[in-house]
């Protein structure tokens, strides 16, 4: 079902995302230019503007959201929100959304000029040269019940107001307006975490952009066993997203685990090792986030060894044991310790420490677990699970590898997930074999 959307990808908006193959650079030509991006972020933002703000400010309980943002120092939620051609405010830019009842969610735009085609421009300096004045009229036309403001103590992407910022505002509002303002945590959270059906037409295309990248560097393309480092390959990586016009939202990382050797290591690859990569990338403002496993075939073998081979699929059970505990309403602290407690009945060693993702790598949304931490998370773990929202289900297992002398070993992988409200599905597929690099 979900699967069968994944060559759709930009068919609704008018733009033709083909089918990638993994072979070589021509399977990426299909990557879209600057211009035809632009249109693309468009097009999604629209989508969400049109959509999201009557459902989730009517779910939240908020009447007006205000958004601050100073160039170069803006709310990453009102980031979100500018058309494809901008990379910044416009010196300080208030966006408002006002819920007018039967003519639904109106935006506003109070700054000099409208911000892409929802928000009207609604201050004219020439009339009223404070943009703090205008605001606080815009509020006494409309006389919301409530104000939300970014404010938040849990969520950093939630707390985007500025304290200067804020200090301009509340000394703008009169006693009665200053009373209405609340924290809009939750709607802020919403607004970030909840996918769109255009967006989860395009999603598939970005995640399996990203698996060809990460299984080109795992090839002998680029990889000689004796030769090639940990950093050579890391940076290719690097190399590789530029020459795409792509960008990678963090440093990808490589390591290997090898026989006799304990935890994770850099340096030279060598024939017998258990690669690992963590990788990500940015395209038309989402991202994705993954992590898998290679082994390095030693002279002769065919295929890897067993143990490692059963490693690999006791992580996929473990992914199993996770997405099968995604219930609507439950909190990421929840669904981590059901999780967990399942795991561990089945003689599974579980670490898990999965995250949302969207429009920040680790997005704002309910987390579950941390890699330091398998019990509770105060504040962004206590967050429930929402429909339509889009994680990175990222863990590892500890198991004991008979061919290497009972050594144990940790199988980390992450994949791109969506759960709709009763099934989670993988985004572009997940990792069930190991992908193998033949020795020179």
């Amino acid at each position: 079902m979900f699967k069968e959307k994944i060559y759709v990808s930009f068919l609704l908006m008018g733009l033709v995302f083909a089918e990638i193959h993994f072979a070589d650079a021509a399977s990426f030509q299909s990557i879209l230019s600057m211009r035809d991006r632009a249109d693309a972020i468009d097009r999604l933002i629209n989508e969400r503007l049109t959509t999201l703000p009557e459902q989730l400010m009517r779910r939240e309980g908020i009447d007006m959201w205000v958004l601050v943002a100073r160039e170069y120092n803006e709310d990453p939620i009102v980031m979100t929100m500018l058309p494809g051609t901008a990379h910044s405010a416009r010196r300080r830019t208030i966006l408002v959304f006002m819920d007018e009842g039967d003519l639904g969610v109106k935006g506003y735009a109070v700054a000099r000029y409208s911000v892409g085609s929802f928000f009207e421009a609604r201050w004219d300096p020439d009339e009223e040269p404070d943009q703090w004045r205008a605001l606080a009229k815009l509020i006494e036309e409309n006389n919301p019940d409530t104000i939300g403001i970014n404010v938040s103590n849990d969520f950093a992407l939630a707390d985007g107001l500025s304290h200067g910022e804020y200090l301009g505002l509340v000394d703008a509002l009169s006693a009665e307006q200053k009373s209405k303002i609340v924290s809009a945590e939750s709607l802020a959270v919403a607004w970030l975490e909840t996918r769109t059906e255009q967006e989860m037409e395009i999603y598939p295309s970005i995640v399996e952009v990203a698996h060809n990248i990460i299984a080109e560097g795992f090839s002998e393309t680029v990889i000689d066993p004796g030769r090639t480092t940990t950093e050579d390959v890391q940076w290719w990586y690097r190399e590789r997203v530029r020459e795409l016009h792509l960008q990678v939202w963090f440093h990808p990382s490589v390591t290997f685990q090898r026989n006799g050797e304990i935890g994770d290591l850099q340096g030279t690859i060598l024939p017998g090792d258990l690669l690992h990569v963590d990788f990500g990338i940015t395209y038309l403002r989402l991202n994705t986030d993954t992590q898998q496993h290679a082994y390095v075939l030693r002279e002769g073998e065919q295929v890897p060894p067993v143990g490692l081979r059963q490693g690999l699929a006791t992580s996929n059970r473990l992914q199993d044991i996770l997405v099968n505990n995604f219930t609507v309403g439950r909190t990421g602290n929840e669904i981590l310790r059901s999780a967990r407690e399942t795991a561990i009945g089945e003689g599974i060693l579980p670490s898990i420490y999965t995250h949302p993702i969207g429009y920040h790598g680790h997005g704002a949304g309910p987390t579950i677990g941390m890699w330091d931490n398998q019990g509770d998370t105060l504040g962004r773990g206590d967050y429930p699970l929402f429909e339509n929202t889009a994680f990175s289900i990222e863990l590892n297992s500890t198991v004991s590898v008979p061919e290497w002398g009972g050594q144990r070993l940790r199988f980390k992988l992450e994949e791109d997930a969506f759960f709709d409200g009763q099934q989670t599905f993988y985004i572009d597929g997940r990792q069930k074999e190991l992908i193998l690099i033949q020795s020179q």
